[in-house]
């Protein structure tokens, strides 16, 4: 067995390890890791310090979260990944959608990102209009990260430099193209160059 996790059981911790193991072969299968690590994000950045509401519980399985324009696409994951999920029941949902993101990091020749299970599962999605919108400026990210998510400014410079797998669709984002020369391959130097330079002005 991997890791130890004190907040779950012994049982809990042993399908951690072997759902990690079956999402490694999926998602360099399919070649999917930056849909994946969308999904874990999303799921995650709805967090309000404020109200203590939003977070990565699983509500991005209900279709009122999916539903929202900044997840458009998103449903492909949550259905390219429930045929794993329902291998490992004992999982809640929102530990399996951010183990989908760290193990999608990993594959991509990313760093090692420490996990810790033990989220429970909501059954109330956040209200639409919490994740940072890509139009609006760098006042409206700090707004986001720092004053809602409760984080810091090299907060933003870390997280922006996700940006190095996968590319922007029209459909989804209204952008489009790769977002650096490799989508498939984390090397986030571009990406932690612009974040900086968000961080300065």
């Amino acid at each position: 067995m991997g890791k130890s996790y004190p907040c779950v059981s012994e049982e809990y911790e042993k399908a951690v390890d072997k759902a990690r193991r079956k999402l490694r072969g999926f998602i360099a299968e399919k070649r999917c890791a930056p849909l994946m690590l969308r999904l874990a994000w999303h799921s995650a950045g709805t967090y309000d310090v404020n109200t203590k509401t939003g977070g990565p519980f699983g509500t991005m399985r209900f279709k009122a979260e999916l539903n929202h324009g900044a997840n458009n696409g998103l449903d492909i994951a949550v259905r390219l990944l429930e045929p794993i999920k329902e291998q490992f029941p004992i999982l809640s949902y929102g530990d399996f959608y951010q183990l989908a993101g760290v193990v999608a990091v990993e594959v991509t020749g990313g760093p090692d990102v420490p996990f810790h299970p033990g989220r429970e599962d909501k059954e109330e999605p956040p209200v639409e209009g919490r994740l940072p919108d890509a139009t609006k400026g760098n006042d409206h990210l700090r707004d986001v990260f720092v004053k809602t998510m409760g984080l810091e400014d090299i907060d933003i410079v870390t997280l922006s430099g996700g940006h190095t797998l996968g590319a922007a669709h029209k459909e989804r984002s209204g952008f489009e193209g790769p977002w650096t020369p490799n989508p498939l391959i984390f090397d986030n130097n571009l990406q932690m160059l612009k974040a900086k330079a968000v961080i300065r002005e």
